[in-house]
């Protein structure tokens, strides 16, 4: 078991572009394996480019972490969810252009969208993400991607907030290649054991 230690350019630019690649000298001299590159929009940067400014200075690009807003909902308006759908799969294409093994986030829902549901609807927007989820994993299965899953706190979606709820997607979909993303700032929140969770999702 190799362990990479990543950072998200989340914290330092966004939304990435060609140029944020500035960045990676600075990341390599702080002593990171890797860079989990937030793409906000796919047409505004060149993987390719980027991959191969990662190579310059010795980093890998560990994972591409997805950004959902509310025009990307897999549980949201028939436009949100095409909207979503083909976001996930320009992700998954640059994923395999910068070697990233992974595409990462809250990929069900828009972030921020809160209030709770009642239960009967609660069921529909799952069988709708579960719906949703099956040929996106398909394509990513396909190109060798997996897509995590990351539970979010309460305070940032009503829909998926621990680990229970996230396994319980990922076997109702039902594909090798959709996985769990575990965010340890969200399980401090929703968790009542972190240790436990982890174990579980393991």
């Amino acid at each position: 078991l190799i362990m990479k230690f990543g950072i998200n350019t989340f914290l330092f630019t966004f939304p990435f572009t060609n140029d944020s690649a500035k960045w990676f000298k600075t990341f390599k001299k702080w002593g990171f394996d890797g860079v989990e590159i937030a793409i906000d929009d796919p047409t505004t940067i060149d993987p390719a480019y980027l991959r191969q400014e990662l190579d310059k200075v010795g980093l890998s690009c560990i994972s591409v972490c997805g950004a959902f807003g509310p025009d990307r909902d897999l549980r949201g308006t028939p436009e949100a969810q095409a909207n979503s759908a083909k976001y996930l799969t320009a992700l998954i294409d640059q994923a395999v252009i910068l070697g990233a093994p992974v595409v990462a986030g809250p990929v069900y829902s828009a972030v921020g969208r809160i209030g709770g549901a009642e239960p009967d609807e609660y069921k529909k927007q799952w069988a709708t993400v579960v719906k949703n989820l099956k040929p996106i994993c398909k394509y990513a299965q396909k190109k060798g991607i997996a897509l995590c899953v990351e539970p979010l706190n309460r305070f940032e979606t009503d829909f998926i907030n621990t680990v229970d709820q996230v396994l319980k997607l990922v076997k109702d979909v039902g594909s090798p290649a959709l996985k769990v993303h575990l965010d340890t700032f969200h399980m401090n929140i929703e968790e009542k054991c972190q240790a436990e969770a982890i174990k579980k999702a393991g």
